[in-house]
């Protein structure tokens, strides 16, 4: 048995105290730096959400359907994605900041409406593209001091590098130059 493992009763001793931490047992992260950086990252995927939507129901052109239905995939997970971040945040002992007034300024995503199908593909391209490096950046940032957050941010992450490829392909199936 490895050194650094505590005996049962130290791990039984220290379970009892500071139960009011319910699940942050040895958590060594900043918690208000990372409740704070979760709201940032909630934004983030709202305000993809309204991107997402908007470009669902605007999309035109011969060959709208399909992208619209990606966009609308897209929506529904990136909004599955905040519902597990503001899960996460709630279980910091925090409050998610849904606060439709300050969205925008939070989220490291722009929300930019798009002027026609290809404009809207690509904006969305560069949303995802913000989210991936911002994703990597607080995962790495985390690293071993909150391991459940962290690994919630690479989960997301996969995701966020599926759309990005997703977009990618579109733009490369229309001809753009990128």
């Amino acid at each position: 048995m490895s050194d650094h493992l505590s005996d049962i009763q130290t791990l039984r001793d220290n379970a009892r105290q500071h139960l009011e931490l319910g699940p942050l047992t040895g958590y060594t992260a900043d918690r208000e730096r990372v409740l704070a950086v979760l709201n940032e990252a909630l934004a983030t995927e709202l305000v993809c959400v309204l991107r997402y939507k908007r470009h669902f129901y605007t999309a035109e052109g011969i060959n709208s359907a399909s992208v619209a239905a990606e966009f609308l995939q897209h929506a529904t997970e990136e909004q599955g994605h905040a519902d597990l971040i503001a899960a996460r945040i709630v279980q910091l002992q925090g409050e998610p900041d849904f606060n439709p007034a300050t969205l925008v300024e939070r989220s490291h995503a722009e929300y930019i409406p798009g002027t026609d199908l290809i404009d809207m593909i690509k904006e969305d391209l560069v949303a995802e593209r913000i989210a991936i490096a911002s994703y990597v950046e607080i995962a790495r940032w985390l690293g071993d001091t909150d391991i459940t957050t962290r690994r919630l941010m690479e989960q997301i992450l996969a995701v966020e590098e599926e759309h990005a490829d997703d977009l990618l392909t579109f733009l490369k199936q229309f001809g753009v130059d990128l």
